[in-house]
């Protein structure tokens, strides 16, 4: 009875995801996650001259999608302190109309 149920057991045990062997192309290693490459640098740290201002349109606009949404900081790469000032920036430039707040009805 006994040897019965463990082969019921192993019946239903999922198959293994092929942990190197039978894999084509695979050459085995450790595995990287996609987009772990170089580490960003903060522009505005890099480059003590550049300042975030919410009147610098063009710079501001590096900063923000196609559809007007602030790019997070894992995109573009800037510190927290920058971002959020950054962040700050571009809704005042949104409140006195020099950036949209959206352009996906446009």
């Amino acid at each position: 009875m006994a040897e019965n149920e463990s082969q019921q057991f192993q019946e239903h045990q999922r198959p293994s995801r092929g942990g190197g062997e039978g894999r084509p192309g695979d050459r085995g290693g450790a595995r990287r996650r996609p987009g772990s490459g170089r580490r960003k640098v903060c522009r505005f740290c890099a480059d003590k001259t550049l300042k975030v201002d919410y009147k610098d349109v063009r710079t501001l606009q590096t900063f923000i999608t196609e559809g007007a949404k602030i790019v997070p900081s894992r995109t573009s790469g800037n510190c927290a302190r920058h971002q959020r000032q950054l962040a700050v920036a571009i809704k005042r430039a949104r409140i006195i109309a020099l950036l949209p707040f959206s352009t996906l009805g446009v």
